[in-house]
């Protein structure tokens, strides 16, 4: 279709060539021996004969940090503590004082009560018109009265 020798490619046939750039050579740096963290430092001794002795150093223990006292003592936070527990308990008891002394008011007021209509029940019966407590009868249907004297 298109003839190859006259230099001119279609637009899906044209290749872009790139060139490389050449990189700068790089300096390579001293490298250090860094101990990892893990692992403890290794150190030499030169004893006094003259025999190098070779190994992992060893840190000395810490002694355990102290435990600081509180500024207050623990006898005196729990004597606090129990009297705000009392002192929150106070509030109750005394309700419950109230409550007896008044349930005791009421029983008091109760057997009062009773005995004003018992004894009220007695009074009557003792002094009742109803029944016959002995003596005479006296009909006075037909009885009359002259001069204020009565003539049965």
């Amino acid at each position: 279709m298109y003839p190859e020798n006259t230099g001119h490619l279609p637009a899906e046939r044209a290749v872009t060539i790139h060139q490389p750039t050449p990189l700068a050579p790089v300096q390579a740096a001293p490298l250090v021996p860094v101990q990892p963290a893990g692992i403890p430092a290794v150190a030499s001794i030169v004893l006094p004969d003259g025999r190098v002795v070779t190994g992992y150093a060893i840190e000395p223990t810490k002694p355990e940090p102290v435990a600081t006292k509180p500024a207050v003592s623990r006898a005196a936070v729990n004597v606090a503590l129990g009297g705000i527990g009392f002192g929150a308990v106070c509030g109750g008891l005394v309700l419950l004082t109230t409550f007896i002394a008044a349930l005791a008011a009421l029983i008091h007021q109760l057997i009062i009560l009773a005995a004003v209509i018992f004894g009220g029940w007695v009074a009557v019966q003792v002094f009742g018109a109803s029944g016959h407590r002995g003596g005479s009868t006296v009909n006075i249907r037909k009885a009359v009265f002259k001069r204020n004297h009565f003539h049965g």
